[in-house]
């Protein structure tokens, strides 16, 4: 036997990415996936890799260790399979953040001087600048600022060339394939019960997006990941229009908002085929998937007041998917002390499609005993929020 054998729960783009990067360590892989591959959470998001949106911290270290992963991974998986690489359409086009308030464009500045504190460029843009980068975004903006690091991936296609380098260096997919319980040893998890039978292994890593929590608690180790909904516009493809990914401040106080109700904010971006992504929305409705045309009425109106010159253009389509909500906004990524063998790879909100490679190497590090590129200690399982409130009403989602 060449290592531990890992079972991966679930084959979206974290799963597809610590299939990857355990396959290519010489372990044996499996990936268990209970519908299709990067059908769910991964397919309905926009492909952010950002560093822009967040603050120093630990998630803005495993950012950080990501974007500088994204394209030497490209490269490798580019020598075996030139045309997977392509379709990912790894795009490093920057972001720019703005504000429209004097109230606003004072905590855009004190929020950037952080970042660039930790390493992050964030170059402040006066209107000259402004308007040479994105000629047909509003005048109305009080601060602007450029963040060169930002990117952006096609996010079906990242996870699909991912999962194909796993399956490429000998890990194996199993589709239609639902985990329903364990089976423990000596109080260790060695093998998990399926709808296509008993799978067994030396490790199971729960990466299941905003399923995870329920089936971490199926699995006798719950941890508090929730669904939380979002919901995205996509135009009609138009001729060059928006450069950058351009978000009004008001996105990052969405993301870091614990609020059930409905939390909006601009997020405007073209595609490589001409389409635009209008965002962002975050509510906590469980796993309720119905589009509420009250939710698609306040993002668009929001694009608007930014890029003005989308007034009458058409909607093609709109979607909305279900992001893993954990309440300290941080991912789950290691070990289960609770449970042996059980390890997560989860938790990461909408950052799921940046923070990929980076979680993949921290899982991948830990499992094998390497020393990890940053420390692991704020991820980890049993921390007080990944736990959820351990009163009689709370518990995990």
């Amino acid at each position: 036997m060449r290592g531990p054998r890992v079972a991966v729960l679930g084959a979206g783009i974290v799963g597809a990415a610590c299939a990857r990067e355990l396959a290519r360590a010489g372990l044996p892989v499996t990936v268990l996936e209970r519908g299709g591959p990067a059908a769910a959470t991964t397919a309905h998001g926009e492909g952010n890799v950002l560093v822009s949106d967040k603050g120093p911290g630990p998630e803005l270290a495993l950012a950080r260790l990501s974007l500088a992963l994204w394209p030497r991974i490209l490269d490798e998986i580019a020598e075996r399979r030139p045309e997977t690489a392509r379709a990912v359409e790894w795009d490093p086009k920057g972001g720019i953040v703005v504000a429209a308030t004097d109230e606003g464009a004072r905590e855009l500045e004190r929020f950037a001087a952080g970042q660039r504190a930790a390493g992050v460029t964030a170059e402040p843009l006066d209107a000259s600048g402004l308007a040479d980068a994105e000629p047909h975004l509003t005048r109305d903006v009080a601060a602007a600022v450029h963040y060169p690091q930002d990117a952006q991936v096609q996010p079906a296609a990242a996870a699909a060339a991912l999962l194909a380098d796993a399956l490429d260096a000998g890990a194996e997919l199993r589709t239609r394939c639902e985990v329903l319980g364990p089976v423990t040893r000596s109080g260790r998890l060695a093998a998990v019960r399926t709808s296509q039978g008993t799978v067994e292994a030396d490790a199971f890593v729960n990466a299941a997006g905003p399923w995870s929590g329920g089936l971490a608690a199926r699995l006798g180790a719950p941890v508090d990941v929730r669904p939380r909904r979002g919901e995205v516009l996509v135009t009609a493809p138009l001729p060059p229009t928006v450069f950058h990914k351009v978000y009004d401040a008001d996105y990052v106080g969405a993301v870091g908002s614990d609020a059930e109700d409905l939390r909006a904010s601009a997020v405007v971006e073209a595609t490589r085929a001409g389409t635009v992504l209008i965002g962002s929305s975050r509510r906590r409705v469980g796993f309720d998937d119905r589009l509420r045309p009250e939710v698609l009425s306040v993002i668009a109106a929001k694009a608007l007041r930014l890029f003005p010159c989308l007034d009458g253009v058409p909607v093609m389509r709109a979607y909305g998917g279900f992001r893993p909500y954990v309440p300290d906004h941080l991912p789950i990524i290691g070990p289960d002390p609770r449970l042996p063998g059980l390890w997560h790879a989860t938790g990461h909100e909408g950052a799921g499609i940046g923070l990929a490679p980076g979680t993949a190497r921290l899982l991948a590090d830990l499992l094998l005993g390497r020393t990890p590129p940053l420390d692991p200690a704020p991820f980890r399982a049993d921390r007080p929020a990944a736990l959820g409130d351990p009163s009689p009403t709370g518990g995990a989602a």
